[in-house]
């Protein structure tokens, strides 16, 4: 499969998207993030450029090249050997699942083969709704869902992606790609694990709408909280570097990342927590050598690397900087080859919305 990453920095939007994807030809796909001023004129400028070309897009910090910029524009071009469709999910906070059927329609079209395609998707809000409703589909056709949530909005403004030269909000944009000359291979980084001698709770009131977990074992949930880690109240917010929330799932840990205090001494997280869910609290593990292993398992299983797309939680990304391994974690992917990643305010990974975690696909 054919693919570049290639970016711009000129202010002049029509000479930018020149710059980016002039003389790339047998175009399958363009995706591409951009300030959030710069979006909209972005996407009818590609479209007046490239007509006829699949495109998808939005705002944000954006990795490439050992570098991260939320200026400018950065766009990943597919060429030969890849077959996309492209669409839109509208009405997340209402009622998504009429754009589904259309889904099913590209789903069918594309004729997914075994571990040969992904969605890959930029979304604005209502997370869990959305990934209940593609799944409905992608779940049908074993494609992996590998997205994350629009990041970098002003602070008033409403989240925003792109679609095919249009511009839309409370909504989803995905492109379903299928390698036609290899595998598309998933993986799901998560640097925190259950504290060694942590309890397990239970979820005994929540908020599905404001991802409010209100008590656990019957008790206010941020008192529950400060008790475990022998820390107040005012602490715990800007404790979620180290002690995120956790959603145990079998074997499983899918984070939830607390920010706010709510009325009561409820906990307000940025993933939902359902009635009587197994909740624990999570501690950072030792991420360097958590992300050596996840190198090593994408060089070992994937010989020859055509493209890799990551999407990397914000809050990951604070970390990272503050622990100045920033510039070791994007040469360390970038050593992959043509390599874009996006800075997320959530990540979706197959059946799951999740927080500061690291989701990515590679095409071989």
């Amino acid at each position: 499969m054919q693919a570049a990453v290639k970016c711009s920095t000129n202010p002049d939007i029509a000479a930018a998207v020149k710059e980016a994807v002039g003389g790339l030809s047998d175009l399958t796909l363009l995706m591409f993030v951009t300030s959030y001023d710069r979006v909209e004129k972005t996407a009818e400028e590609i479209k007046k450029q490239f007509p006829g070309v699949p495109c998808v897009g939005t705002c944000g910090t954006v990795y490439h090249d050992r570098t991260f910029s939320d200026t400018g524009l950065t766009v990943s071009a597919f060429g030969k050997g890849a077959e996309v469709k492209t669409g839109v999910i509208r009405d997340l906070s209402i009622c998504p699942v009429f754009d589904e059927v259309i889904l099913k329609k590209n789903l069918e079209e594309l004729r997914p083969g075994n571990g040969d395609t992904a969605c890959l998707e930029f979304c604005t809000n209502d997370e869990e709704r959305l990934v209940s409703t593609m799944n409905i589909s992608l779940g049908d056709k074993k494609v992996p869902l590998v997205g994350g949530s629009v990041f970098g909005v002003p602070e008033g403004k409403s989240g925003i992606v792109a679609v095919d030269g249009v511009v839309y909000t409370d909504a989803c944009a995905y492109a379903i790609v299928k390698n036609l000359t290899g595998k598309v291979r998933t993986y799901r980084e998560n640097i925190y694990h259950l504290r060694e001698g942590g309890r397990r709770h239970i979820a005994t009131k929540v908020n599905l709408a404001k991802k409010e977990l209100v008590e656990l074992d019957g008790r206010p949930a941020a008192k529950v909280y400060g008790d475990e880690l022998g820390i107040s109240e005012n602490q715990i917010v800007n404790n979620v570097l180290k002690n995120p929330l956790g959603r145990i799932v079998g074997d499983d840990v899918f984070i939830c990342s607390q920010y706010a205090i709510g009325s009561g001494g409820s906990l307000i997280n940025y993933k939902r927590f359902n009635p009587n869910d197994t909740v624990g609290i999570l501690e950072l593990g030792d991420y360097k050598n958590i992300r050596q292993e996840t190198n090593r398992k994408i060089a070992s299983e994937n010989k020859h690397v055509s493209y890799a797309f990551l999407v990397n939680c914000i809050y990951r990304h604070v970390l990272f900087q503050n622990e100045h391994y920033i510039d070791t974690f994007l040469t360390d992917m970038s050593k992959f080859g043509q390599f874009m990643g996006y800075v997320g305010g959530g990540e979706q990974y197959k059946e799951q919305h999740v927080n500061q975690t690291a989701a990515c696909a590679v095409f071989e």
